[in-house]
């Protein structure tokens, strides 16, 4: 220990400090269970708070000893002050910081639940309606005398973020009130409560987002901001009315995660060279297109991270502003006082922007204003609802917008899908079949490295789904003399596609993501089955 200096101790990481200390590693903690005790009244702060802040927490017991997982074993006060805590022997063992907060999560998903259950059984037949509804800056530290309705409904929020999902489904029925999380894309069911507790439910999220209690006819939008674990997450809330009762979506955008450059979007390299030289262009309009939910505004936002310097002004409008990108001027729509994408256009023309992001094209005004913006020296990025890349320019033309404004004003369009990532813990080795290869494209010959399928039933890692986190699929169109002479004929997309050069499909690049191992055939082919069956 003494031939290191505090400060080349610092920059280790944590297996070769706990190498230089004598402290046990272990990359992965798996299942924690500390004693019960440890876990219950004040105890259950050193899980929440405390743990995060210190990187110092409970897991287990071994021979009379409680054992401690740390990330930072430099610092001895707090690990001394936890012994005095337990008042009993304690073992030191090194693991990440992401396994730490991995474990809390854990614990304080299972202290919460085990709360909620045993106050909700305690409550008995008593009223919910009348129960307290303050709000909590953090949804991990619950505390004991908060009412159940608030910590299920932390619970839940909580529990979501843990399992990576992107929304949360509160649905009301006949008889139950059924929640789901959408995961990977994928709707799992997670929980059904009894219809008693319904209306204390609703009213709950309703409160936390600012949303009017009493309204229950009309469809109502809201937005929480809050922090889960330590992190900043923003929730949009949506509730519609029902038979039942009301519905009420949130959609989870967690600000940590997101992906804000070209590189980590994990573009096909051919792709991401065109990309890069047409986001420096000076003008025209490049449209990014794919459904609900298939990434396009995160593929914006990279464009514009990448050109961000302070040399350009960089203005967008947005419905609604779902990450803050420092260096960029961001507006949100308001249709109660008529701001719309088309009059916020016409604003941010005179502020004299040299890159525009508009965040969704929606009708003719909006588009006729941004074809006019980068005619006169703006580049225009933007996103459209089509289920191809050909497909936009065949809906630019339906809704009305003149075959030679959009030949002159058009870059490139890029169209992108979501596939599920083979888990990386749980794959296992797939021999493609015959069929596969067909339908891929695919040859044997180009099969030079290991397939992967995922394992049924999965792994912890997972959640038993056998698939973990998201990438894109790309098809990228430049618009060149070809495409352009296609367009003033007023060609068809299958028409304009056969003239593009050089074009990756998303069923092409989605071959190339199997061949790399990262997702399946199944998944590609479920995306990609609009244009299986244009060809």
């Amino acid at each position: 220990m003494s031939e290191h200096s505090l400060e080349s101790l610092l920059s280790l990481s944590q297996e070769n400090l706990a190498e230089i200390l004598g402290f046990e590693f272990r990359p992965h903690l798996g299942k924690v269970s500390p004693p019960p005790d440890l876990i219950r009244g004040d105890f259950s702060r050193l899980i929440g708070s405390w743990g995060k802040q210190f990187r110092a927490i409970p897991i287990g017991k071994e021979d009379d000893s409680i054992v401690i997982a740390t990330s930072d074993p430099l610092n001895i006060s707090k690990l001394d002050a936890l012994r005095e805590c337990f008042g009993t022997s304690t073992k030191v063992v090194i693991t990440t910081e992401e396994e730490i907060i991995r474990a809390i999560n854990s614990m304080r998903t299972s202290l919460m639940s085990d709360r909620v259950s045993s106050l909700k059984e305690e409550e008995g037949e008593q009223s919910v309606d009348e129960i307290n509804t303050s709000l909590k800056i953090d949804v991990t530290d619950a505390e004991d005398d908060d009412a159940p309705i608030i910590r299920y409904v932390n619970t839940l929020i909580f529990r979501a973020a843990n399992e990576r999902a992107s929304d949360i489904h509160i649905e009301p029925y006949e008889e139950v009130l059924k929640v789901r999380f959408r995961i990977d894309g994928v709707l799992h069911d997670v929980d059904t409560e009894d219809k008693r507790f319904q209306a204390s439910i609703l009213s709950r999220v309703k409160v936390m987002a600012n949303l009017n209690i009493a309204e229950k006819r009309l469809p109502q939008d809201g937005r929480i901001g809050l922090k889960i674990a330590g992190q900043d997450v923003d929730i949009r809330v949506s509730t519609v009315p029902t038979r039942y009762g009301e519905r009420i979506v949130l959609r989870l955008l967690d600000k940590s995660k997101v992906m804000l450059n070209l590189p980590s979007l994990g573009m096909n390299p051919q792709i991401m060279e065109q990309m890069k030289r047409l986001i420096v262009r000076p003008h025209g309009i490049v449209l990014v297109t794919g459904p609900t939910g298939s990434g396009k505004t995160t593929t914006l936002y990279a464009c514009l991270t990448e050109i961000n310097t302070v040399d350009i002004n960089i203005l967008t409008i947005e419905d609604p502003v779902e990450y803050e990108l420092g260096g960029v001027g961001q507006m949100q729509v308001n249709s109660k006082i008529d701001f719309t994408f088309a009059n916020g256009l016409r604003s941010i023309l005179r502020q004299d922007p040299d890159v525009i992001m508009v965040g969704e094209i929606r009708d003719l005004e909006t588009v006729e204003i941004a074809i006019q913006a980068s005619l006169t020296g703006h580049l225009v990025f933007s996103t459209l609802h089509t289920n191809d890349s050909a497909g936009a320019v065949t809906r630019l033309l339906d809704m009305g917008v003149e075959p030679f404004l959009i030949s002159s004003s058009l870059l490139a369009i890029v169209a992108q899908r979501l596939v599920r990532r083979v888990c990386s813990s749980c794959k296992q080795p797939h021999n493609l079949r015959d069929t596969e290869c067909r339908e891929l494209g695919l040859l044997k010959s180009h099969i030079n490295a290991p397939i992967f399928s995922v394992k049924e039933g999965g792994c912890q890692a997972c959640q038993y789904s056998g698939f973990r986190g998201r990438l894109a699929l790309h098809e990228l169109l430049l618009i060149d003399d070809a495409i352009r002479s296609r367009i003033m004929q007023r060609a068809d997309s299958n028409q304009i596609k056969s003239a593009a050069k050089n074009f990756i499909s998303l069923k092409m690049d989605g071959a190339s993501k199997v061949l790399q191992g990262v997702t399946t055939v199944e998944e590609v082919l479920r995306v990609s089955q609009e244009e299986l069956l244009e060809w």
